[in-house]
C-alpha cells in the first residue's frame, strides 16, 4: 500500500472519451433557439437534459445559435445555456445551415413570421403556445407551414406530464366509458398587485389575449387531447384591473365559458391571474360513465382515479392516488426509481425528445405531440370564447382545413 492505496493490482490509465456525436454513435442536431427568457431557458434545460437521461437520444442536441432583440440579454443566454453563437436577427438563424430545428420561444407576436421562414427553409419547428394571437394568424401559421414537409409542432408541454399521458391511455383504451364532462380550469395570481406593471403578456398587440390565451389555451388543449373537439361555447371575459403603471391593460385578467363537445360530453373552462395563493395550478376532472380521473398540476405526479365497478360491500369507496412513478408508466425508464418524483421543467424533455424521435424516424407528431393544426384549432376555440363575451350569444364553432 502506498499513500492509502492498494497497489498490489498494476495501474490503468485514464481511457479518453471521444465525441460520440463527431464520432457518428449518435448524430447530432443543430438548434437555434429563439427567446431567451422563460421558454427560452425551459427548452434549452430541456435540450442539454435529453443529451444524457434520454441515453440513448434519437440525436444529441447541438445547441448552435440563440436569438433575442436586447443585445446584451440574449449575448448573456448563449453564454450561460451554452450555445454557440448569437445573433439579435432570427433571420440569421433560421437561415444558418447548422440550423436543423427551429424553436420559437419568442413572445407571440414573432410566431409567424419566423415560423413560416423557418419552415421554409426546410428547419423542423416547435412554438411556443398559443400558436399565433388569433385563429386566423394560427390558421396562417398552420397553412404556411404544411405543405414544407418539416415536422411541427405546437408546444402544450402539459400533453407530456406522464400522469396525463396515462390519463390518456385509459381514456382511449375505453376505461372511463362513454364520456359526460370535462371540467378544467387554470388559476394564477401574479398580476394581482395593482402595481404590478404593464409587461408584454398584458399588451393585445403583443399578446393577443391575457389569461384566455396564455393559460385557457392549455385547458382547451388538455379536453381536445382527452376528450375531443369542442362544437360550441358561451365565454366571458374580465379585466379587473384596466391601468397599470406603463399603460392601458387591454387583454382579459380571466374568463370562464361552458362548452360543448362533438361526442356529446359538456363542460366548463376556466383561467384566471386574480386566485390568490394559485402559483401555477392547472387542474381537471374527466367524468365517464365507469369512472372519474382528475389531475391537478400542483401534484403533477398523481392521478385520481374512481372507478364505478365497485364490488358489493366495499366500505372503502372513494378516489384512489396512483403515484404515476412506476417504470411502466410513461417516460419513466428515463428517470428515476419509483416515487422519486420529476418537475414541471422534465416535461419539455419529453416534449422534445418526442420531436426529435418524429424527425430521427419520420412519425408523425400527433396525435401525441400538438400539431400545428391542433394549435389552429385550440385559437378557434379561443376566438369564438371571445365572440360569445362580445354578442353574449353561444357561439358554435367551425373549424378550416388546409
Amino acid at each position: 500500500m502506498k499513500g492509502g492505496l492498494m497497489t498490489d493490482e498494476p495501474a490503468v490509465g485514464f481511457v479518453t472519451m471521444g465525441d460520440a456525436a463527431s464520432e457518428g454513435d449518435i448524430p447530432s442536431i443543430g438548434i437555434g433557439m429563439l427567446g431567451y427568457a422563460f421558454m427560452g431557458k425551459a427548452h434549452s434545460n430541456a435540450l442539454k437534459k435529453i443529451a444524457y437521461m434520454t441515453w440513448p437520444p434519437p440525436y444529441v442536441p447541438k445547441l448552435v445559435a440563440i436569438t433575442g432583440r436586447n443585445e446584451d440579454a440574449v449575448r448573456e443566454a448563449a453564454r450561460r445555456y451554452g450555445y454557440e453563437k448569437y445573433s439579435t436577427d432570427w433571420r440569421e438563424v433560421v437561415a444558418d445551415p447548422e440550423v436543423h430545428v427551429f424553436d420559437n420561444g419568442g413572445p407571440n407576436n414573432v410566431h409567424l413570421e419566423p415560423c413560416l421562414a423557418a419552415a421554409r427553409h426546410g428547419k423542423h419547428l416547435i412554438c411556443e403556445k398559443p400558436l399565433g394571437r388569433t385563429a386566423d394568424e394560427s390558421y396562417e401559421i398552420w397553412k404556411g407551414v404544411a405543405p414544407t414537409g418539416v415536422k411541427a409542432m405546437t408546444a402544450f408541454n402539459y400533453r407530456f406530464y406522464p400522469a396525463i399521458v396515462l390519463a390518456k391511455e385509459m381514456i382511449d383504451a375505453g376505461e372511463l366509458g362513454e364520456i359526460y364532462h370535462f371540467r378544467g380550469r387554470y388559476h394564477q395570481e401574479w398580476i394581482m398587485d395593482p402595481q404590478f406593471p404593464k409587461v408584454w403578456r398584458l399588451d393585445k398587440a403583443v399578446a393577443g389575449s391575457g389569461a384566455l390565451g396564455d393559460l385557457g389555451a392549455h385547458v382547451i388543449d388538455q379536453s381536445r387531447y382527452l376528450v375531443g373537439d369542442p362544437v360550441a361555447v358561451n365565454g366571458v371575459l374580465r379585466t379587473f384591473i384596466d391601468e397599470r403603471p406603463g399603460g392601458t391593460v387591454d387583454v382579459d385578467d380571466a374568463f370562464e365559458a361552458t362548452v360543448e363537445f362533438e361526442n356529446g360530453a359538456i363542460g366548463t373552462y376556466e383561467a384566471t391571474r386574480f386566485a390568490a395563493g394559485r402559483k401555477n395550478q392547472m387542474r381537471w376532472e374527466i367524468n365517464g360513465s365507469k369512472g372519474t380521473l382528475l389531475f391537478d398540476s400542483e401534484r403533477q405526479n398523481e392521478l385520481l382515479v374512481n372507478m364505478v365497478d365497485s364490488k358489493p360491500g366495499d366500505h372503502a369507496q372513494g378516489f384512489r392516488h396512483v403515484l404515476v412513478s412506476e417504470a411502466y408508466h410513461p417516460y419513466w425508464q428515463h428517470w428515476w426509481p419509483h416515487g422519486h418524483m420529476i418537475g414541471w421543467e422534465d416535461n419539455f424533455v419529453h416534449e422534445l425528445l418526442h420531436l426529435l424521435t418524429c424527425i430521427k424516424e419520420d412519425t408523425p407528431v400527433g396525435p401525441r405531440g400538438a400539431t400545428m393544426e391542433d394549435g389552429y384549432r385550440c385559437a378557434e376555440v379561443c376566438d369564438a370564447i371571445v365572440r360569445s363575451h362580445e354578442t353574449g350569444q353561444r357561439q358554435e364553432i367551425v373549424y378550416r382545413s388546409v
